[in-house]
């Protein structure tokens, strides 16, 4: 499986923006992303003025690939929400999963 990081510095933003980040996830991002082909799963990360990322995991390279070429052609939301484009767009292989007794998490 392919993963991929794309991170948001959170230090220099306004007072609010982790709650306007977490008001999009809920209200755009989650619909958006839910049932999206080629895409095993997409989690969110917030640290009140520490950073945003989104982690995903993708069933190919291509997948992940033509992602990241859309991503890049588009402004993205959250660097409108946030001021700036991301710091940090890392790709990387996913080695294993474990699920724990707790289950997936939805």
């Amino acid at each position: 499986m392919h993963g991929l990081t794309i991170q948001w510095s959170l230090t220099d933003t306004p007072e609010g923006t982790a709650d306007l980040l977490r008001e999009y996830v809920q209200q755009e991002s989650l619909a958006r992303f839910t049932g999206m082909a080629g895409l095993h799963t997409k989690y969110w990360q917030v640290v009140d003025n520490g950073f945003f990322a989104g982690l995903y995991v993708w069933e190919s390279a291509q997948a992940r690939a033509a992602f990241l070429e859309q991503f890049r052609a588009q402004p993205s939301r959250v660097s409108q929400i946030v001021g700036h484009d991301p710091d940090v767009v890392r790709e990387w292989d996913l080695v294993a999963v474990a699920e724990g007794g707790a289950g997936h998490v939805r």
